[in-house]
């Protein structure tokens, strides 16, 4: 089978469009692959230099209250890791800064998509674009033309009648073409390591991204070789397989998605602000002194520190107030962010059962997933600035009730040295080690359209339809 393959690649040299195509493809990858690393260098420093400012702003804060300066808040900016010039996945259109402040979770805003900018509308072609959709549909027509060129011939049937394997001969000219497009991917992922920074965590993502369009790439060379195998016409069997990649790529996709959207919708924006709202307004009002609520709370820490009015507390009530309304609003958001999150897990586990008739549903999720830009990773981010307003706004509240002041002073303040001893903010992407669970259907979904191609080439193409 190895000569086999080794005749099929001095055919493929003698062809000048193959030569061609290849110098095309290899330039193009290199430079998407290297204008996107310094893109997302660029779009990546700018967000540090941002943050930086917000954090410089926050240490030099004049002295103020610690409940005014929970209103003052502060921003957190999502990072961009170093794969996001290789896929995007949803980052262009999920925003990437959130403010985090009292009494309220923002939401994250300032997408590329939603920015009015030309920088935000050109210059966004990704390597996994080339991956994904450009270099299967040309081993379409390499895989295509290999057995149709040999039907063509005669060169086939007389390599059958000499006593040649049908399964092996067929099975090495799939291997052949996907060859080239390993050559093609490996140069994709060779140029990122040596242009890109790579740690021992970006070589990981990037070895399964490597396996995991591997895996595409054979289910695609071992597709096009079955159905010129299996159908007597070879036009019928391009637009066979032609049909199968349009299906895959673009329709189905698109229409399976919308489908789980509908199976399993998510709120509008506007019925879930509604909604938190709603929630939200019967915690404790930290704001109104005639609540019930807060009235309670008063009567409950009077008691605990056995005095009878609070200016008697040895502590500020109000700061314990502000802390009790921020409790009960992060129950609400945990409760309505966990009912979008379920739902949102949901709509990923339908979707990813598409893999089973659809190879390139369980490429997109994987691709994204590795890259580090998918939903899983940005909800993770979410949730890990939401825990860091929570601290925030905690250790503000905590300075404000045991800090020295009694209540009803709202001028007593404190100063930059207090704003200088708050944590930063900072954000790392998570191992792809603890997300594997996430992606491991899609995995097995290409493993198994892997298995199933090739058995299909070793055991159901005909001879008497390609001789």
């Amino acid at each position: 089978m190895v000569s086999i393959i080794i005749t099929e690649w001095k055919i493929f040299f003698r062809n000048k469009l193959f030569i061609y195509s290849t110098i095309f493809f290899t330039s193009s990858l290199l430079t998407v692959v290297i204008l996107g690393i310094n893109q997302n260098n660029n779009q990546q420093l700018y967000r540090i230099k941002a943050q930086e400012h917000i954090r410089s702003q926050w240490e030099n804060l004049e002295a103020m209250n610690p409940h005014r300066a929970a209103h003052y808040g502060s921003y957190a900016f999502k990072p961009l890791n170093t794969l996001n010039s290789m896929d995007s996945g949803v980052n262009d259109i999920t925003g990437n800064v959130i403010k985090l402040e009292g009494h309220v979770q923002n939401e994250i805003v300032y997408s590329d998509a939603s920015q009015s900018l030309t920088i935000s509308k050109f210059g966004k072609l990704k390597s996994s674009l080339i991956l994904k959709y450009v270099i299967p549909l040309f081993l379409i027509f390499l895989a295509f033309n290999s057995m149709s060129s040999e039907k063509e011939s005669k060169r086939l049937k007389l390599l059958l009648f000499q006593g040649a394997s049908l399964s092996k001969l067929t099975f090495a000219k799939s291997i052949s073409v996907w060859i080239y497009g390993l050559f093609l991917l490996l140069i994709t992922i060779i140029t990122q390591v040596f242009f890109a920074q790579s740690d021992l965590e970006i070589l990981l993502r990037l070895l399964l991204i490597t396996f995991s369009y591997g895996l595409y790439y054979y289910i695609i060379c071992s597709v096009v070789v079955f159905c010129s195998g299996t159908l007597r016409d070879n036009t019928s069997a391009l637009s066979c397989v032609l049909a199968i990649w349009i299906i895959w790529t673009i329709f189905f996709p698109k229409i399976w998605g919308n489908t789980v959207e509908k199976i399993y919708p998510l709120p509008t924006r506007q019925a879930f602000k509604t909604a938190m709202k709603e929630d939200r307004s019967k915690g404790i009002d930290g704001h109104n002194p005639r609540d019930q609520r807060r009235e309670d709370l008063k009567q409950k820490y009077l008691q605990k520190y056995e005095v009878d009015s609070l200016k008697n507390l040895p502590i500020n009530f109000d700061g314990i107030v502000m802390q009790e309304d921020e409790e009960y609003g992060n129950l609400v958001w945990d409760n309505h962010f966990g009912n979008n999150y379920d739902i949102l897990q949901k709509q990923k586990f339908l979707f990813q059962i598409s893999g089973i008739v659809n190879p390139f549903a369980s490429l997109q999720n994987l691709s994204m997933g590795f890259c580090g830009t998918d939903m899983i990773h940005h909800l993770d981010f979410l949730k890990k600035s939401e825990d860091y307003r929570r601290y925030l706004i905690k250790t503000l509240n905590d300075k404000h009730a045991f800090g020295g002041s009694k209540t009803g002073d709202w001028r007593w303040t404190v100063d930059s040295e207090f704003f200088r001893s708050v944590a930063l903010f900072s954000y790392i992407n998570p191992k792809i080690i603890s997300f594997m669970n996430y992606y491991m259907i899609d995995l097995i979904w290409l493993l198994g359209w892997s298995l199933f191609v090739t058995f299909m080439i070793r055991y159901n193409i005909r001879k008497e339809l390609l001789i």
